[in-house]
C-alpha cells in the first residue's frame, strides 16, 4: 500500500509515518519503480502499535528498544519484557500523580494563606512556607507477587503495596 493508504489506515500524517521510518520504529518501505514507498499490511498493525504506545507515554526510546529485541527473543520473554515495562510505566504514573496530589495540597494551602495575609494588609513570607515531601522517583518498578500489608503498617510500606 502506498504512504496515502497507509496514512488513512492509521490516521497519521505521512510526514509522521516517513518519520517512523527515518527513525528505526517502521521497517524501511519498498520502492516502487515510480520511486513511490509501497507498505505491507504489516505496517498498519506497527503503526497502532506505536500509537497506542505513545497514548500510554511510553518513549520512542523505549519502544525502539522493544521493537529491536524482539526479533530475538521468545514470545514467552517478549510477554514478560512487555508486563514489565507496564509495570514500570504504571509506576512513573502513581509517582506523578503523588506528586500532582501533593503540589494540589500545597496550592490550596498557599493560597487559603495568601488571603488571610492580605486581609491583615500584610505580604505572605515564603520563608514560612512548608511544602509536603514527595517521595523519589522509583528507579524502577518491577513484576512482583503483592503481599497484602496489614492496615497497621507504616505509611510508606501501605504506599509501596499500591504500586
Amino acid at each position: 500500500m502506498k504512504i496515502g493508504e497507509l496514512a488513512l489506515a492509521t490516521g497519521l500524517a505521512p510526514s509522521a509515518i516517513r518519520f517512523y521510518e527515518q527513525s528505526g520504529l517502521l521497517p524501511e518501505a519498498q520502492r516502487a519503480a515510480n520511486g513511490y514507498r509501497s507498505y505491507s499490511a504489516d505496517a498498519v498493525e506497527r503503526l497502532r502499535y506505536i500509537q497506542l504506545a505513545q497514548a500510554l507515554g511510553f518513549t520512542l526510546d523505549t519502544l525502539r528498544a522493544e521493537l529491536v529485541n524482539r526479533g530475538t527473543q521468545s514470545q514467552s520473554e517478549v510477554h514478560d519484557e512487555m508486563l514489565q515495562r507496564l509495570d514500570t510505566r504504571l509506576g512513573e504514573v502513581d509517582h506523578m500523580l503523588a506528586t500532582l496530589r501533593a503540589q494540589r495540597k500545597d496550592l490550596l494551602a498557599v493560597r487559603e494563606r495568601l488571603l488571610a495575609t492580605w486581609a491583615t494588609g500584610q505580604c505572605l513570607d515564603p520563608a514560612s512556607v512548608t511544602l509536603s515531601p514527595v517521595e523519589p522517583a522509583p528507579v524502577h518498578a518491577r513484576r512482583a507477587t503483592r503481599v497484602p500489608v496489614p492496615a497497621s503498617a507504616p505509611a510508606p510500606a501501605r504506599r509501596a503495596q499500591r504500586r
